[in-house]
């Protein structure tokens, strides 16, 4: 099983998702992607097994991933300060993963009506649950 985890920024919430990833799924190889190199270390650090950095990292780990995870800025052209590409934003939201789990962490002007208020951390608890329960109920398409 390939998680991607994808973010930008500083990586913060890459890194706590890939901690959580491999504390409950130990046997999945955790790709750590990243919109710039000091996201993508951030996650290294966090335990993810490989990792790589740019709009090319993004599509070509795209491409390969069962399970990708991040935060909803992945989905949206010029997110993340303009970290996030539209070529990048277009990859994730047209891949063929069995699944893209997006954490509802956005600012400014996206606004998501009928979502709980909660902490970040609780959103990656509740995605990290998810796809464990995912890779543990379907074998991966490929």
């Amino acid at each position: 099983m390939q998680i991607v985890v994808i973010d930008g920024q500083g990586g913060g919430m890459g890194r706590s998702i890939v901690e959580r990833l491999k504390d409950a799924l130990p046997e999945a190889e955790v790709v750590a992607v990243g919109t710039n190199a000091l996201a993508t270390s951030n996650m290294m650090k966090g335990g993810a097994n490989a990792g790589a950095t740019g709009e090319n990292a993004v599509v070509y780990n795209c491409a390969r991933a069962d399970v990708i995870v991040g935060p909803l800025g992945i989905i949206l052209p010029n997110a993340m300060y303009g970290e996030v590409t539209p070529k990048m934003a277009m990859t994730v939201s047209g891949c063929a993963a069995d699944r893209v789990f997006l954490i509802p962490a956005v600012k400014r002007h996206v606004h998501i009506i009928g979502i709980q208020e909660k902490t970040i951390s609780q959103y990656i608890d509740e995605a990290v649950a998810e796809i464990k329960r995912h890779c543990d109920s379907e074998p991966p398409i490929r």
